[in-house]
């Protein structure tokens, strides 16, 4: 049964948690050990919370997955894991979390933590049923990993910053939602909202979130190139704008609603993200 628990605990979602990355490598202290050491405990603190939270939204969507053509194959849908273990587990890895976020020394961290279970543990039983609010929720979630990770170092975040990782955000969930209405089709009945959404209307929303995404982005990297005399910032705006239209491109053809799956096995999205890890990095360290 450990094996079905680590299935449940869904660690290829674990790479959403990068994210608490972005703001101390933006600001350029990972080379620090001891804001490295802070910001992978906080990502150990978000993966457990995630982990937990999964396992409530596989037992809060037992019936439903069993009728998916994939989601029935979960741990929890198939039998595979007790619901009482589950449950039990279920409460233990949230707290875990909360324990592992205060070893930062922070109680800024526990905080944000805290409120990112309490957020998701709202989405699960009850946000995801409500339109366009099941969308702002998980962005929300995203937003609240970006900040762990900026407190855990006490960094600050820019407002373009936050715009950018929200829009972000939206794109990626809009995209996801989008993706499993083309797959589904309208009335599948495997999620609440999908009878609400509209292709028409989910293609306006991504387009609303991929232009906040660039013109946030944009305005972020002139912002923080100011006083640089090498345009490595400005240079990170091109594969940045690689990676959301490839991103795009991908949603048009019918796939994405699993975006973690999409990023491990498209080359043209990995060589993206290499080139602006890259040419950020060399901006952040050659300022």
């Amino acid at each position: 049964m450990i094996g079905s628990l680590v299935r449940a605990m869904r660690p290829k979602q674990w790479l959403k948690n990068v994210l608490v990355f972005a703001a101390p490598g933006a600001a350029g202290v990972l080379d620090t050990p001891s804001d490295l050491v802070a910001t992978l405990i906080v990502f150990v603190a978000f993966c457990l919370a995630a982990s937990g939270i999964y396992i409530w939204n596989d037992l809060s969507d037992i019936e439903a997955d069993r009728t998916h053509p994939t989601k029935r194959n979960r741990p929890i849908a198939a039998g595979l894991i007790p619901v009482n273990t589950a449950r039990v587990i279920g409460v233990i890895l949230p707290v875990a979390a909360l324990a592992v976020a205060a070893a930062t020394g922070r109680w800024q961290t526990v905080v944000i933590v805290g409120v990112y279970i309490v957020l998701t543990l709202c989405y699960t039983f009850w946000l995801k049923e409500v339109a366009i609010i099941d969308l702002l929720a998980i962005a929300a979630g995203f937003v609240l990993r970006a900040a762990g990770g900026a407190v855990a170092v006490d960094v600050p975040m820019s407002r373009w910053f936050v715009l950018c990782v929200t829009f972000g955000s939206l794109f990626i969930v809009v995209g996801k939602r989008y993706a499993e209405l083309q797959e589904l089709g309208i009335g599948a009945g495997t999620r609440a909202t999908l009878d609400t959404y509209t292709p028409g209307f989910l293609r306006m929303l991504l387009s609303v979130s991929l232009g906040g995404a660039l013109i946030s982005y944009c305005v972020w990297a002139f912002e923080t190139a100011e006083g640089t005399d090498i345009p490595f910032y400005e240079l990170s705006i091109v594969p940045m704008i690689a990676a959301l239209f490839r991103y795009l491109l991908v949603l048009e053809r019918g796939e994405g609603s699993a975006p973690e799956e999409v990023f491990a096995s498209d080359r043209v999205l990995q060589l993206a993200g290499l080139a602006w890890i890259i040419i950020y990095g060399i901006a952040v360290y050659t300022a």
